[in-house]
């Protein structure tokens, strides 16, 4: 373990030779030898090969995890266009059924915690009864295959219970967080017209209680072609609808769990781009597609197996609760927390890490830098004995978030750095047991992406930064958008920068030695004076000054050619915007980063405009400062704090005179 200073690249964690005979990886290359003769020399070769050979890798998948199908494919891969690639053509499966292939009944499958309540735990038995008999209740309202059930719902057990309920149906499921307001809630589900929406009538958060009935009665005005409503008595155990089928009413539906056998590309749930500029895409993905990716992702990547206690801490409005949900794929056991993350203080996860014995700590960089910030020290406040590993992404993790890991929170640690997207529902890029975690990197490019860094001419590079994009097809790729008929649609949002390869819009690099650094999207990247770089750098210089507690750079071309960098800084409370700091500031970038990088106006505001999820809106804000209507850069539904953009509003109109 290397001390302070750490740079990017450094060596901080390698698996042990015990980890590394012991992981799923190893025993699939074992496995690759004996029943394929194929031997591999290091992660790279076999990477090499799995992007080479597409079919061979993705039925060595479907064999290794013995993937079950009531009627076998006729081909692999049958088409390999972007878009349109057909995967496993004539195969009929179902998700849901190789959720409980190791359900054991007594174990735990779901351990839940909601903000402020005791831990609750839900064994196989119990999940699986549940399962059923909401499965049979959903039959009973009439939902049958390719019906959509909506659901506005916690990170809680209930929506576990109701997204497999409609898998094994053949149902197709869609969900938001509560925390969502009515209109993008509406936006989301009104294109997919879901025939049941089931929804809770509160939600606790930052220790105070939401009461969303009101909310409710407008959304099911909005939506109406919904014919059933099921309310979860979540906020008040007494709590009714008029109209609504409460969900212990299904519960007491008492049916064996069964599943519909539906084709490998029949869609298992709609997600939605984040909503922050127009109308969401709804993104179509199926249940082979996402079964193959899952397991793959999960258990080679993530080494994920049925004695652990894996975690994300999400939403069920991002991907990652699909991603974290697919745990049971593995027979692991599910950890679920609803709640805020810093109440009643920055120790609540890690609290909730000890409680739980979890093994698998998944969040976001931005809840780590934020941990860093508040200066806490898990690792010598709570017993974290039986975390092997800690997942991050959302956004690029810095070269101090990876060493702030290693120092506070566990120096015998895989430190999972990964980076993906709704539009497939898992990662490009991410871990690998087998592999050294070094500083600011990622670790490798997964299995089966065949990723690529493009220059401006669409030419593959390493060495420098360029455009993320895949060249070849993944099976979680989305079928299609939902009502986009002729696929323009989708078309446009992924394959028109360069025809038959799939451009992601981060900015990243390729390094020689495999690994790979995100520098944040490459639609708001900075272009100073012909140097290129990713906003993640800015924010880690900008956010290393004691004073600023976050900040939003904006790099803005004017039509005249010129281009001016403005640097939006929250400071820490008291803290004033004077000239002495502005310097400061300006002084630590040059000093940083390079005299090309320092802003041209540095301008306080009280806070950054975000995401439900937490991103950043660079693109938004972009368009706003470039005269771009509010309404129409913005969806104010779609975030955390919409009266951050008020401020941007009045500088757009300065800066129009």
């Amino acid at each position: 373990m290397i001390e302070h200073p750490v740079r990017e690249g450094d060596l901080l964690w390698s698996p042990s030779s015990e980890m590394v005979r012991a992981s799923v990886m190893q025993r699939y290359i074992d496995w690759l030898a004996h029943t394929r003769d194929l031997r591999f020399d290091d992660y790279h070769t076999l990477w090499q090969w799995s992007i080479t050979d597409l079919s061979a890798f993705w039925q060595s998948i479907w064999d290794f995890f013995d993937v079950q199908a009531t009627t076998s494919p006729q081909a692999v891969l049958a088409d390999a266009s972007m878009p349109g690639a057909v995967w496993f053509p004539g195969a009929t499966l179902n998700y849901a059924a190789h959720a409980f292939r190791y359900a054991d009944a007594e174990r735990a499958a779901i351990i839940f915690q909601s903000e402020g309540g005791s831990l609750q735990t839900m064994t196989w038995a119990d999940v699986q009864r549940q399962v059923g008999a909401v499965a049979a209740g959903l039959r009973a309202l009439g939902v049958r295959r390719g019906d959509r059930v909506a659901a506005v719902l916690p990170n809680a057990p209930q929506a576990v219970i109701a997204f497999l309920a409609c898998a094994s149906l053949g149902a197709i499921w869609s969900s938001c967080s509560p925390d969502m307001g009515v209109a993008s809630v509406a936006d989301r589900f009104r294109q997919i017209e879901p025939r049941v929406l089931i929804a809770v009538d509160g939600y606790r958060y930052g220790g105070r209680a939401f009461d969303r009935r009101a909310a409710l009665t407008e959304l099911r005005a909005a939506l109406p072609g919904v014919e059933r409503v099921v309310l979860v008595p979540y906020l008040d155990p007494g709590a009714q609808e008029a109209d609504a089928i409460l969900w212990d009413e299904l519960l007491n539906y008492d049916a064996p769990l069964q599943f519909e056998a539906v084709p490998f590309d029949h869609p298992l749930w709609i997600l939605y781009s984040s909503g922050t500029t127009g109308l969401p895409k709804p993104i179509v993905q199926g249940h082979g597609g996402i079964l193959l990716e899952h397991l793959k992702s999960l258990a080679l990547h993530l080494d994920l197996r049925p004695q652990d206690r894996f975690f994300w801490f999400t939403t069920t409005g991002w991907m990652m609760w699909n991603f974290l949900v697919s745990g049971l794929l593995m027979g692991s056991t599910l950890l679920l927390y609803d709640g805020s993350p810093a109440w009643p203080d920055m120790n609540a996860l890690w609290r909730f890490a000890a409680d739980t014995g979890m093994t698998l700590f998944g969040t976001s960089a931005a809840y780590l830098t934020a941990c860093r910030k508040a200066g806490i020290t898990p690792g010598e406040s709570f017993d974290l004995t039986r975390l092997r590993a800690m997942g991050s992404t959302g956004s690029p993790l810095p070269v101090e978030g990876f060493h702030w890991v290693y120092q506070r929170v566990k120096r015998d640690l895989w430190l999972v750095s990964l980076s993906g997207g709704t539009d497939v529902c898992t990662a490009f890029v991410g871990g690998c047991p087998l592999l050294p975690v070094t500083a600011g990197e990622i670790q490798c490019r997964c299995l089966g992406a065949r990723v690529e860094v493009f220059d401006e001419q669409g030419r593959s590079i390493v060495g420098d930064v360029g455009e993320l994009v895949i060249t070849a097809p993944l099976p979680s790729m989305p079928l299609f958008f939902w009502g986009d008929a002729d696929g323009s649609r989708y078309r446009s949002s992924y394959f028109e920068v360069y025809p038959g390869v799939w451009r992601h819009g981060d900015w990243v690099k390729l390094t020689e030695r495999g690994t790979l650094v995100i520098y944040g999207r490459s639609d708001s990247t900075i272009n100073r004076h012909g140097v290129r770089m990713g906003t993640s750098e800015m924010y880690r210089a900008v956010e290393g000054v004691a004073e600023v507690r976050d900040s939003l750079v904006i790099d803005l071309e004017h039509p005249d050619g010129t281009a001016r960098m403005y640097l939006f800084v929250v400071l820490e409370s008291g803290v004033a915007l004077d000239d002495t700091l502005k310097e400061r500031i300006r002084t630590h970038i040059r000093n940083v980063l390079s005299p090309r990088h320092v802003p041209d106006d540095i301008i306080a505001i009280p806070d950054v405009p975000r995401t439900l999820n937490g991103k950043k809106l660079e693109v938004p804000i972009k368009k706003i400062l470039r005269g771009v209507p509010p309404e129409k850069a913005a969806n104010r539904d779609a975030m955390a704090n919409p009266e951050t953009l008020d401020a941007f509003v009045e500088l757009a109109a300065h800066l129009q005179r």
